[in-house]
């Protein structure tokens, strides 16, 4: 099968960054190194994100989008995206453009060999309460997981479809999607990548969600892995 990119884009009130969006995927698909479109996922926005995501999918046909009545989550919103995928690869960033968007060829030049790859925050700018509070998150998920990854919550990943298709839903499911590769004996990679602080709209989690939240969510993991069924098909006939 010939590789392929969708790069799945969760969105919440985000109508201040949509142009730049557009722009930067757009910028990003014209030179990407493998067929590449986006797939926004509407949560339910109160704003004007619909409308211009509607103006952006009948303008250009690599830009498509799923609409929530109400919203879910980010959790429920990445589920959708993979479940809506329907290229070989599964991308992943944030409407807020921390990341950059040209940097997923830095994680595909890692992808054939792993079935997710994951960007590492470096020199993240965010402010102090927010790094402290995500560091501390990431080593409490790390201890339960022991999943080997230093910043789970960066929004810049690319997953094998077949392996992001077969990821449980729960909600926290954004925190786990190392964690949940390796339930399915996959191989997993993280690879430093670019930080930029927010230039518009606001961001959806504060203290509880990357302290108590994630605290919570660990526990739900352990009793998820323990359940897990994982088998292999030898032979059909």
């Amino acid at each position: 099968m010939t590789k392929a990119l969708t790069i799945v884009i969760p969105v919440y009130n985000e109508q201040d960054n949509l142009v730049r969006v557009h722009k930067e995927l757009q910028t990003y698909i014209n030179v990407a190194k493998v067929p590449t479109q986006v797939l926004f996922v509407n949560d339910g926005s109160k704003d004007k994100s619909q409308q211009m995501i509607e103006e952006i999918c009948a303008s250009f046909s690599n830009f498509n989008y799923i609409f929530f009545d109400k919203n879910y989550g980010l959790s429920a919103a990445l589920k959708a995206g993979f479940d809506h995928v329907q290229t070989t690869l599964t991308g992943y960033i944030d409407a807020d453009l921390q990341t950059d968007p040209k940097e997923f060829d830095l994680l595909l030049e890692y992808i054939d060999a792993n079935d997710l790859v994951t960007g590492v925050r470096a020199a993240r700018k965010d402010s102090i309460v927010k790094n402290t509070s995500s560091k501390i998150a990431n080593g409490i998920r790390r201890a339960f997981t022991n999943d080997g990854m230093d910043d789970t919550g960066c929004p810049l990943k690319i997953i094998k479809t077949d392996y992001a298709k077969r990821i449980p839903m729960f909600k926290g499911l954004h925190r786990f999607l190392p964690a949940m590769i390796l339930l399915q004996n996959g191989k997993v990679k993280q690879v430093p990548v670019s930080h930029f602080e927010r230039i518009a709209g606001t961001a959806n989690f504060g203290v509880w969600n990357r302290l108590l939240g994630p605290l919570m969510d660990c526990f739900a993991y352990l009793w998820m892995k323990k359940k897990y069924i994982n088998y292999t098909v030898a032979k059909k006939g």
